[in-house]
Formats: C-alpha cells, structure tokens, sequence
C-alpha cells in the first residue's frame, strides 16, 4: 500500500522520474551523427567546387584532350621518366588535336597542358576516394542517420556517372577532324556537376538542423517564393548549360562588343549552318546571343522574385534573395567583361565561380523558403 503524501508535500530529489520526457522519437537513433556526416559533405561540397574551377581552367587552356585514354588505376601515376614521358607524348602526337593544331609543340608545351588535365582527373580520384572512404565508415559505424543512406548512394552514384561521362565527352575529341571536345558533351559534364554541388548543399542544410525542427519549419514554408525561387534555378542552371556551349566552341571570343554583336542585335550569320539545329550547339555566333539573351532574362526574372520577396515577414528570407540579386548583378557584369576582353582565363574563370556562387545563392534562398527557422519579433 503505497504511503499517503500532503498536497503542500515537495518531491525530493531522490524521488525517481519515472516519466521523464525523451523528447520526439523522429530525432532519437543515430540523428547524433548528422553534425558528422555533415562536415563529411562539406569536404566533399569544397571539393566538386574546386572540381568545376579546375575543369573550367582545363577548358580554356585547351588541356583537356592532352591525355588520351582512361586508365582509372594506372593513370593516377603521371610519367616518371623521359620514357614513360615520350610514350605519352607520342600517343597524344596521333590525336587529331596535335595534328591539326598544336603539331611542332615541344616536350616542355605538352607537358604544361598535361598537367592540367592530369590533376583534374587526380582530384577526381580524391573526390570519389574521400565519397568512399566517409560513406562505409559512417556505414559500419552505423551513424549515418535514418533514411539517409539512399541519399549518401545518390551522391557516388552521380560522381560515378560523372567519372564516365568526362570520358565519354573527352573521347569526342580523339576522333576525325575534333580538335575540341563535343559543346554539348561538354554542356553534360558542367551541367551534372552543378548537379552534385546542389545536391550536396541540399543535404548539408537538412542536416544541420532536426528533422522535428524541419518538419515543423515546413508547415510554415513560403509556397510562392518557394515555387518563384525554383523556376529562378531552373533558369539559371539553363544558363550554365549554355555557357558550356560558348566555352566548348570558344565561342566567347568572337563578337567582342556590347551590348550589340558586331554592330548587329543578332548577328546575320546567325543561321547560317546547315542543318539548321546545328546553329544552336555549334554556331558561334547564335550561341553567343542565346547566352547573352538568357542572361537578360534571368537577371530580370531575379529583380522580379527578389521584389515579390519584399513582401515576407521573415527577414532571412528577404536576405537571402537579397543576395541573389546582388550575385546575379556581379555575375552579369562579369559576364560582359568577359566578351569585351574576348574571354582571357583570368576573367573566364571568375565568371565561372560567379556562376556556383549565382547557383548555390539561388539553391540557399529556397531552401530558406521552404524551410523557415522562427524568427523573434
């Protein structure tokens, strides 16, 4: 029989709790390692980053057919000695680039190209190895959290895809008279690395807050930001596509003016080559408008989202399309820069990151409005 106890009686603090709060069941199990698994995807975030920098200098110093074969094992070990070196030398002597265009270069030129190509398919390697390794240790740990290992495979899956479509888009420059890799190979390659990188960063931010706090943080998602956040990526993304195709037929160094093209709207041999499709993958100058114009659009579609964003009471929501605009203004203005100075690398190349930052800004500014932490009033 149990013992009476007064109403004014205080619960000492030897008394037992038996039903103590655990707190919501979704975040129990091994959600402790999200902190973990994320810094793992940040590493790797970092790492596709530098991968498309790397890639975009390989592209504008023509290095990309400069090794001709795949060799995933063997090939992560660069020629040694002047044998191993004449060995590449000469395979890279029967490619239709060095026939055609750099035939006469020395040792010493060959060399400065391989090495671009060569260190970007080794960090490649390191990307696919760091993937690896991180994935079976937070597997046989058992502290990836639940439900997350379809998306940790989801990721190596795509850099596996991305291992053989660089060669697939390599191989399309050993052959006849290519003496550059296929635009649109090339268009493949960039746009499933951008890909990755916000998919990566999707996860990061999942992640770095509980699912009970996510779930939550959705029932108060802006829809329409949300929704206008979207088609702003979508068009984005259609821009890095496009800007492949100008940097696969370096199409970027011709039509020097702005904001006319050789002193047209749309230059005259616009349409010139035959069949007609073929104008808008291969034909300088229509590609090179087709980006420019793009461009226009999607600059207004970010003034037009970032002035309807006015409208949220949420201030991280306003800052985040706040910063869309402003990249989008830098990365417009950098964009133009590039065709005045017929698209040197120095240049090319900060376009190109203005592009990630573009992205991941748009990428964030959704996520913010599909997900909205409370704000303080």
């Amino acid at each position: 029989m149990s013992k009476k106890r007064s109403v004014f009686e205080e619960v000492s603090k030897d008394t037992p709790q038996q039903n103590t709060p655990k707190g919501g069941l979704i975040d129990q199990g091994r959600s402790g390692a999200r902190l973990g698994v994320s810094i793992w995807l940040m590493v790797l975030f970092a790492m596709v980053a530098l991968m498309i920098v790397v890639g975009g200098l390989t592209r504008l110093t023509d290095s990309g057919l400069s090794i001709t074969e795949w060799a995933l094992i063997k090939g992560a070990i660069p020629p040694t000695n002047d044998y191993a070196w004449a060995i590449v030398f000469d395979k890279y002597k029967n490619s239709p680039e060095y026939t055609l265009q750099n035939a006469g270069i020395t040792l010493d030129e060959f060399k400065v190209i391989f090495w671009w190509e060569w260190g970007h398919r080794q960090l490649g390697r390191f990307v696919g190895l760091v993937w690896a390794v991180g994935f079976i240790f937070f597997a046989v740990t058992k502290r990836i959290p639940k439900g997350w290992v379809p998306r940790l495979l989801f990721i190596g899956f795509l850099g596996g895809l991305q291992g053989a479509i660089g060669w697939w888009m390599v191989s399309s420059g050993l052959t006849g008279r290519m003496v550059d890799v296929a635009s649109y190979r090339l268009a493949i390659h960039l746009g499933l690395a951008f890909v990755i990188l916000c998919s990566i960063a999707w996860f990061i931010w999942r992640l770095r807050r509980k699912e009970a706090e996510l779930l939550q943080a959705r029932r108060q998602a802006d829809i329409v930001l949300s929704r206008l956040g979207k088609i702003l990526l979508v068009l984005a993304f259609a821009q890095v596509l496009l800007g492949a195709l100008v940097a696969g037929i370096d199409a970027g160094r011709g039509y020097i003016d702005w904001p006319m093209m050789n002193g047209e709207f749309i230059p005259s041999e616009s349409f010139d080559y035959k069949p007609f499709w073929m104008n808008f993958f291969e034909n300088p100058a229509l590609v090179q408008f087709n980006h420019r114009m793009l461009g226009y659009i999607v600059f207004i579609v970010s003034f037009w989202v970032w002035f309807k964003s006015r409208a949220s009471a949420l201030r991280s929501v306003k800052q985040a399309f706040d910063l869309v605009l402003v990249a989008m203004f830098i990365q417009i203005v950098l964009g133009i820069g590039t065709v005045l100075y017929a698209a040197p690398w120095h240049i090319a190349i900060v376009h190109q990151i203005g592009a990630i930052f573009v992205m991941i800004l748009i990428l964030r500014a959704c996520f913010v409005s599909t997900y909205p932490k409370a704000q303080s009033l």
